[in-house]
């Protein structure tokens, strides 16, 4: 346990020794507080004509005042800190999801792409098939047409040849 501290403070012009286990320092600002409370009520006239015990009820009163409200101030101050503090819970909770629902779409997406390469893969040899199939088929219908018998060529020029006698004895 911290020592006692004792420390002459003057409070409205009369020299005191307070006792406490807080610093020289922390006593002289208490004193300091109360000085400046009954400076504030001095500059008042009506103060002035209030009777002695009155007075100190009255700087009681005032004192007990700004303590409350300091105290419903401190309150006020700590429910916003739990308000924040669970907005912070739940912004860090749904950080987190958000990150899980992003690596899952990261994974589908690389599944995705994967997929839509194969599909691709696929679509180029059955296009590469269909044009095989289709040429196959174009020369097989070519082929019959180069390949002439030999017997339709010999009557293709026997006709023509018939054709030009019959003009070259009239000449």
């Amino acid at each position: 346990m911290a020592a006692k501290n004792n420390t002459e403070v003057i409070i409205d012009g009369k020299v005191y020794t307070l006792s406490g286990y807080e610093s020289q320092e922390y006593l002289q600002k208490v004193a300091t507080y109360i000085n400046d409370k009954i400076a504030e009520f001095k500059m008042l006239d009506e103060y002035k004509r209030i009777p002695s015990d009155m007075r100190s009820t009255l700087l009681a009163l005032n004192i007990a005042d700004d303590y409350f409200k300091a105290k419903n101030q401190v309150e006020k101050l700590e429910q916003d800190l739990e308000v924040k503090d669970r907005e912070i819970y739940d912004l860090k909770h749904e950080l987190i999801s958000n990150q899980i629902r992003m690596e899952s779409d990261a994974k589908s997406l690389k599944d995705l792409e994967k997929e839509n390469k194969e599909l691709l893969l696929n679509k180029t040899r059955l296009e590469a098939t269909l044009e095989d199939a289709l040429l196959g088929k174009v020369d097989k219908l070519e082929k019959p047409e180069k390949t002439e018998k030999p017997e339709e060529k010999k009557a293709v020029h026997t006709e023509e040849k018939k054709e030009e006698k019959p003009s070259g004895k009239k000449a």
